[in-house]
């Protein structure tokens, strides 16, 4: 003989309790606890802010006013143990600077390659934006074109011109010697 398990299970449903009308009064005395305590809360700083004034302090004639203490001296300052501090505002450091190196090849900085002359003009118009004037290159038999900067004749100015586009959010700008 099979059992039925699923009705077993049940039982039958409970009459609504009082539970549920109570429920809805108690929001509405949460918020009358939270307008006092606040109110409350903004009294005290409002006493808090409202400092009486000082009292006015009477003069008596039978009691000796105090004499003010003596201030004390400050003593000497100590005598210097080093002798920088009077060596280096006399002091001069000479700077050689290193020479720049000319290169017989002129070096280029590439900012992009794009498969659409639409996306290279865009790149092209946002380091014009900069200040800086590029170029776009197509070499043949491919189907890129090149954003390109330059020649430069020294690779300091490549990279003054790279750092520049970096603050500008324009990357990656890389830098080679142009084959010619």
């Amino acid at each position: 003989m099979a059992k039925d398990y699923v009705r077993r299970g049940r039982s039958p449903k409970k009459p609504a309790t009082k539970k549920t009308a109570t429920a809805k009064r108690k929001p509405w005395r949460a918020g009358l606890l939270a307008i006092l305590l606040v109110g409350a809360f903004g009294y005290g700083l409002y006493i808090l802010n409202n400092d009486p004034e000082p009292p006015v302090p009477v003069v008596q004639q039978s009691k000796p006013t105090p004499k003010p203490a003596a201030k004390k001296e400050l003593p000497p300052p100590p005598e210097e143990k080093w002798q920088y501090v009077e060596s280096l505002p006399k002091r001069e450091i000479e700077v050689v600077a290193k020479e720049q190196e000319i290169s017989a090849i002129p070096y280029i900085m590439q900012c992009g390659a794009y498969k659409t002359l639409d996306q290279a003009e865009a790149r092209k118009l946002d380091i014009a934006f900069q200040g800086i004037t590029s170029k776009i290159r197509k070499k043949e038999g491919s189907d890129w074109y090149r954003v390109v900067l330059g020649p430069y004749t020294t690779k300091r100015d490549a990279e003054r011109d790279r750092h520049k586009l970096q603050r500008a959010k324009i990357e990656p700008c890389a830098i080679w010697k142009e084959a010619q």
